[in-house]
């Protein structure tokens, strides 16, 4: 006999969605029924530490099961699930079919491990999706997905405890006494449960919603102009329609928003348009210059009202210093900031490359022309930036950047077998070191998705599509 937890939770548009904790109900395992089933004194060994419970909780909404008066469950009760709890060592109770005995399809059961039954009974996870998407449930730093997995054995719930002990025969309205003997009764069978496997979010969804309106230099908006975008249902989201329509945890998303440079204005995620972001940068570097300002120690106050000055909102300036550059350590009187030489770089590196491949003289050429003054190019900054390529006896390099490509791991070795039908281990990995699948490592996920050749013993592997 295995006697587990299970809690309801409120109705959702997903598959399932939000948990709201409020009622308990039981779970009760038995080999076998047949109408009224008389239970079988406990094994001695219930308590053996060879014997590990599983704690479980189901998602469900209880209004339609109509006539279901469910009490709350004491500790002095001795029907329903409590006599259940309750039983002692060498004693039975009978248990039978509840009046209201149905399949119940709103009621479905979510087994988890120990280390997340805590999160659940203090309301710290949530079931996030949409219709159209099979839904994860989320703790405050993990995704899970949720799958069904059926079972062979019978799966009684029990009610927190039994209504009265009179029931309507509706039949010939006559009051009849149930029968005393069955101290419990099952309201369903269920024929199976959810189970749930860490999953690495589905952050793809966030760089395509941020992307639809992205902030542009004319885009000074006073707050009845901004309300009239949102009116227009113009693609602007706050942190709650992310946590709606993103499934991810809170931390995942929170650090999927720094990855994307995305920046909170009036109270809504947006991404910086590119030529935007430009702008800003080169503005800064040359009030540097006018104002003799070291790259290496920025004060934050001065730099964002020169570019107040400049027409650019005190907001986006200060975006502008934690985009590409990192707090001083120890500074005092304010924050100070140090450019950083690689993110520099590699911002003046794309924009060369937009117009499309160059020549490797001419690019390093002119990449060093445009970087800041006291800044040196190397191109070892460029690993998963840009790819090269051999035509003739010339080295082309071209721009492929690892993050315009999909966090699915097949979608991801998808397209890079599309640009290249064989890669190098150094050419590839830039590529794949931000996949993280739980359970899974690098050489999990090369395995899975490569075939490996290595001429010799001394040659570099060569990694192809499986």
């Amino acid at each position: 006999m295995d006697k587990e937890w299970m809690h309801h939770s409120r109705h959702s548009e997903a598959y399932l969605n939000g948990v709201d904790i409020s009622n308990m109900v039981y779970r009760l395992q038995v080999q076998g029924h047949n109408g009224k089933m008389q239970m079988p004194p406990p094994r001695s060994s219930l308590n053996d530490t060879n014997e590990r419970r599983k704690a479980e909780m189901t998602t469900c909404h209880l209004q339609k099961l109509k006539n279901l008066k469910m009490e709350q469950s004491r500790p002095d009760c001795c029907g329903g699930a409590a006599a259940v709890l309750n039983l002692q060592p060498n004693s039975s109770i009978s248990v039978a079919y509840h009046p209201l005995f149905g399949p119940h399809d709103d009621l479905i059961l979510l087994e988890l491990d120990e280390k997340l039954l805590p999160d659940v009974l203090h309301h710290r996870v949530s079931f996030r999706g949409q219709p159209d998407e099979d839904a994860v449930l989320c703790t405050r730093s993990k995704t899970y997905a949720v799958k069904f997995v059926g079972t062979s054995n019978s799966v009684f719930l029990i009610p927190p405890s039994d209504p009265s002990g009179l029931h309507e025969n509706e039949q010939d309205g006559d009051k009849v006494k149930r029968d005393n003997k069955a101290a419990s009764s099952v309201i369903k069978v269920a024929p199976g449960s959810m189970e749930l496997v860490e999953v690495a979010p589905r952050l793809d969804k966030l760089k395509m919603l941020l992307s639809e309106n992205p902030y542009k230099f004319d885009e000074v908006f006073e707050m009845d102009e901004l309300n009239e975008m949102v009116d227009c249902n113009m693609s602007l989201y706050r942190w709650d329609d992310l946590i709606d329509k993103v499934q991810a945890s809170d931390d995942e998303l929170r650090a999927a928003l720094k990855s994307l440079s995305a920046v909170e204005i009036d109270g809504y995620w947006r991404l910086v348009d590119e030529d935007y972001m430009d702008g800003l940068l080169k503005m800064l570097l040359h009030n540097s210059v006018l104002n003799e300002w070291s790259l290496d120690a920025l004060h934050e106050d001065e730099v964002v009202g020169v570019l107040q000055s400049d027409g650019f909102p005190c907001k986006i300036a200060s975006h502008c210093l934690q985009v590409y550059g990192s707090e001083a350590e120890g500074s005092l009187g304010g924050r100070v900031w140090r450019l950083d030489e690689r993110r520099v770089c590699i911002h003046f590196a794309r924009g060369i490359l937009q117009g499309g491949k160059m020549k490797m003289e001419s690019f390093m050429g002119e990449w060093a022309r445009k970087a800041p003054e006291g800044m040196q190019v190397n191109f070892d900054m460029l690993e998963g930036e840009v790819l090269t390529e051999k035509l003739g006896i010339q080295t082309w390099v071209y721009s492929f950047s690892v993050s315009s490509l999909p966090s699915s791991p097949a979608e991801r070795f998808s397209l890079l077998f599309q640009e290249r039908p064989k890669w190098e281990w150094k050419d590839l990995q830039p590529y794949i070191r931000d996949l993280r699948v739980p359970g899974l490592t690098s050489d999990g996920l090369l395995l899975k998705y490569t075939r490996r050749t290595q001429p010799t013993l001394d040659a570099d592997p060569v990694f192809s599509a499986r």
